[in-house]
């Protein structure tokens, strides 16, 4: 068995190379997950395979984020928190006694429904984790911290608009920069697993397609699991899909196999039509503009 040790250190594989073995990034078996005495999720047992982007796909409160936080145990921040089952990451059970949380959300990196970059510049955005994680000694001895700021800005499409303002406030960028920005300061830390919740919803159209293209040319080197509302978006910018309702999966397809109206294992007593319902009446999952409808 792996070592919380070797989930860090095998990020110099990336997920394509992963995925030719065979191997999955994420697998949860009979996981039930608890806030007080609710039940979120019910017996969820799912692979989650490299090289791909999964989107997690339902109605409000169906525990789409709940099982997505569940990957690197950031539910426990929220309340009293217990599960049930196992949450493997590559290969390594994430409830071990000898799981480091700070190594474990290093592997597995997190964006947020909302841009959330700190209130520092753009510079000290990008290399907050890697000081937060990295001995000193190390920093001073041979890392480059502005070859490192340069690279992340430049894999997610934003050096040429940031490169003569890096000591500006990272507040200051627009929403869909900031969501960029919030995607690159992972990227010095080498995560293999890249979550995201909702990672569009703050932008306009123009923003969603300039943010899924990122997201499109980010899935050989990461595994991307994404959640989502919206089931144009899952269809553009997805692999696989996870269907979720009550907690519980429904169905786990791949595209473009996967309809809008999930096939296997419906809930009791609901028909197509009720189904259809269920995803979308509740959901915000309508267009974003007349121009964003007319692509997909």
């Amino acid at each position: 068995m792996q070592t919380n040790q070797n989930i860090s250190d095998s990020n110099a594989v990336n997920a394509a190379a992963l995925a030719a073995t065979g191997e999955v990034s994420i697998r949860t078996r009979d996981l039930d997950l608890f806030y007080g005495d609710f039940q979120a999720l019910f017996g969820v047992s799912v692979d989650i395979k490299p090289g791909i982007i999964t989107s997690l796909i339902g109605p409000s409160g169906c525990g789409k984020t709940t099982l997505l936080r569940s990957f690197n145990r950031i539910n426990e921040r929220y309340g009293n928190v217990t599960t049930n089952g196992e949450i493997s990451i590559l290969g390594k059970n994430i409830y071990d006694a000898d799981v480091s949380l700070p190594e474990l959300r290093k592997s597995v990196g997190m964006v947020f429904q909302r841009p959330n970059p700190l209130p520092i510049s753009i510079y000290d955005n990008i290399v907050f984790g890697l000081r937060a994680h990295t001995p000193r000694r190390e920093l001073n001895r041979g890392m480059n911290l502005d070859d490192v700021v340069e690279s992340a800005l430049r894999e997610v499409q934003l050096w040429e608009a940031t490169k003569n303002k890096l000591k500006d406030k990272a507040t200051s960028l627009t929403l869909e920069q900031q969501q960029k920005l919030c995607i690159a300061r992972l990227l010095p830390l080498k995560p293999r697993i890249i979550l995201m919740d909702e990672p569009c919803s703050a932008l306009d159209a123009d923003g969603i397609e300039r943010v899924e293209e990122l997201i499109n040319e980010l899935r050989e080197r990461f595994t991307i699991v994404m959640v989502t509302h919206n089931m144009g978006q899952a269809k553009r910018a997805s692999d696989e899909c996870i269907y979720m309702y009550l907690g519980k999966i429904i169905e786990h397809s791949s595209l473009p196999s996967c309809s809008s109206t999930p096939r296997r294992n419906r809930p009791p007593c609901t028909s197509k039509a009720a189904t259809a319902k269920i995803f979308f009446q509740h959901d915000r999952i309508q267009p974003y503009s007349r121009k964003f409808r007319a692509r997909t």
